[in-house]
């Protein structure tokens, strides 16, 4: 198609996330397959690449915009902007889930943090007893010092009995079929109770001058 060298993207393909050291492909393929392909960065300076017309340039390419061009009968074409983002991502998916307690009375804060570590980009999930009424409320913090984690933090304010449950989160791995789940579990009480178990009768004699212990186990 003349008046259409390139075939058009998806917006999918145009955000290119790429492992540090890992080759990848810009995929600006043409509807003719003997035409001249140029590509070119954001600087609009030429980049070598091997180019293959079923799939596009193949190369480790620093991250940044990229765009590909050619000639039709003397008008030049450009292909959409292609987007490549270095990720830092480990082959494993070490994950930690903590709460502060497990434990809470009716109408308190529940708190619980998911932390994702060495990986950049993941897809995380969670699953809660509130879920369904989309109770929870969550936060990302991206710590990049002194090393990589994402701490996902998962907020459930007024509790009551019914969040009571299994708190899970689930971590994929960006550009690899690895996942991780981890798991707490939560109670929620309608109030609070303290349970005291003394050690010691309910009348205990001491000798002048003895120093005596009393012990109360205290839940």
């Amino acid at each position: 198609d003349p008046d259409m060298p390139f075939v058009p993207s998806i917006p999918e393909d145009q955000f290119i996330l790429v492992e540090e050291g890992d080759p990848t492909v810009i995929p600006c393929r043409t509807s003719d397959p003997d035409a001249q392909v140029t590509l070119v960065n954001s600087l609009d300076k030429s980049v070598y690449a091997l180019y293959d017309t079923k799939q596009g340039f193949i190369g480790n390419f620093p991250a940044g915009s990229y765009t590909c061009k050619t000639m039709v009968k003397g008008t030049e074409f450009k292909s959409d902007e292609f987007l490549i983002y270095i990720i830092r991502a480990t082959s494993q998916l070490p994950v930690e889930i903590e709460a502060l307690k497990t434990v809470y009375k009716t109408g308190e804060t529940i708190v619980v943090t998911c932390v994702v570590f060495d990986n950049e980009v993941v897809n995380l999930q969670w699953n809660y007893p509130g879920k369904v009424k989309e109770k929870g409320l969550i936060k990302l913090d991206d710590i990049k010092v002194p090393s990589q984690k994402l701490v996902y933090t998962l907020t459930i304010p007024e509790a009551s009995v019914k969040d009571t449950g299994d708190y899970e989160c689930t971590a994929r791995h960006a550009t690899k079929e690895v996942k991780e789940n981890k798991k707490v579990v939560i109670t929620v009480h309608d109030k609070g109770f303290v349970h005291l178990e003394p050690q010691f009768s309910p009348l205990e004699a001491v000798n002048l001058h003895e120093v005596k212990n009393f012990v109360v186990d205290v839940q």
